[in-house]
């Protein structure tokens, strides 16, 4: 990262700067459910962390071959999870605050989600997020979700920002995975903290092994700026 240049911060959203995925679980259990598979548990759900909605029901889909479109279990899908998330989405505490430190200094920043946009702006304004982040993008508005870098390039573009000056901030290996192939700097908070050993976490450039409860604004605030 240039110390010429303002770094950019590109979020991701569940898991990263909100608890969103017992929601997320819920509503894919909730619309299984009506099409007669019972047993998906959360062990099964945190496969799918840092992977798109709409790739985790193609996956799902073709597993448990089911007849429903794809189109239709999604749209129940994220039907299912406004309404839980409307209900209580909570922001981790040290994440509000590292945006609110970036934001009292002008650091350009932006969300990059497998989400929907529906949700992500729900979740966003429902949190109060939406004060800082202003700048949005849905890996359904892109041509590949993660683990391709995509979904932050078009970040990176709608910021106005070089990719080499962005910072991304993941919770799952997908997600750092394509940070590193957009040429972005990382910040790693894992999810599950199983995970923390896995390659490409151990590539990010700052890895909370411990996750959130580890992470701190101070120590993230500092980092990202300490070059400029």
């Amino acid at each position: 990262m240039s110390t010429a240049r303002t770094p950019s911060v590109i979020f991701d959203l569940d898991g990263t700067l909100v608890d969103s995925e017992p929601n997320y679980f819920e509503a894919g259990r909730r619309v299984l459910a009506t099409h007669g598979v019972l047993d998906f548990d959360w062990e099964q759900h945190t496969r799918f962390i840092g992977i798109g909605t709409r790739e985790t029901l193609e996956i799902l889909r073709a597993r448990y071959a089911l007849d429903a479109p794809l189109d239709e279990l999604l749209a129940a899908k994220n039907r299912a999870y406004l309404e839980l998330a409307s209900a209580s989405t909570d922001v981790f505490p040290q994440m509000r605050a590292f945006v609110e430190r970036l934001s009292a200094r002008g650091v350009p920043m932006a969300v990059a989600s497998g989400s929907s946009r529906a949700a992500i702006e729900a979740v966003l304004a429902g949190t109060g997020l939406a004060a800082h982040i202003a700048v949005t993008v849905s890996a359904e508005e892109v041509g590949r979700g993660k683990p391709e870098p995509d979904v932050f390039l078009e970040a990176a573009r709608r910021l106005g920002a070089a990719p080499a000056d962005c910072v991304v901030v993941e919770d799952a290996p997908p997600g750092a995975a394509a940070a590193r192939a957009a040429g972005m700097r990382c910040i790693a908070v894992p999810y599950v903290e199983d995970t923390a050993e896995d390659t490409a976490f151990l590539a990010a450039d700052l890895l909370f092994k411990g996750g959130q409860r580890e992470f701190t604004a101070e120590a993230a605030y500092g980092w990202v700026m300490g070059g400029t």
